[in-house]
């Protein structure tokens, strides 16, 4: 079961319809047009279409599934005195002496890039929990890692 924000929710909701609106239609044309190609049996085109036929079906199937399963966090219900899911916050690296502004979020909406760690990432499971001024360590493939809590918002 997945854990999203609603903003998460809508980004999921708006890639299925994009999928099955827009990406569906163009894959049945490609299958379409691959067809017209003659012989089945000996067409590259044909059976790329229905590879990417296939690969877009599962893409759908689990979007759908991650919907419908999903527990949507209300940004309003946030506690701001512990670390959450949907949780915005400050991190000092203790060692390194940087602080570092992240957000907790679901898997599905993970994007380390844009400072969105999952839950279940190493620094966003031990970070779950914890308040403002806690110091937590993360086993990492670096070595341990020591953070403390400056800030926790929503």
């Amino acid at each position: 079961m997945a854990t999203v924000s609603l903003e998460g929710k809508a980004k999921l909701e708006a890639d299925l319809e994009y999928l099955v609106t827009v990406r569906r239609k163009e894959v049945a044309e490609k299958l379409k047009e691959a067809r017209s190609f003659g012989d089945l049996s000996e067409n590259a085109e044909y059976d790329e279409a229905k590879n990417e036929q296939a690969i877009l079906e599962a893409r759908i199937a689990e979007l759908e599934s991650i919907i419908e399963n999903a527990v949507v966090v209300d940004d309003d219900a946030l506690p701001v005195d512990e670390i959450g899911v949907g949780s915005s916050i400050k991190l000092r690296h203790i060692e390194l002496d940087e602080t570092e502004n992240l957000q907790i979020v679901g898997s599905t909406e993970s994007d380390p890039d844009n400072g969105k760690i999952s839950d279940d990432s190493p620094i966003g499971k031990a970070a779950l929990k914890k308040k403002v001024g806690d110091i937590f360590e993360v086993d990492a493939p670096v070595g341990v890692l020591k953070f403390e809590v400056l800030e926790i918002s929503k």
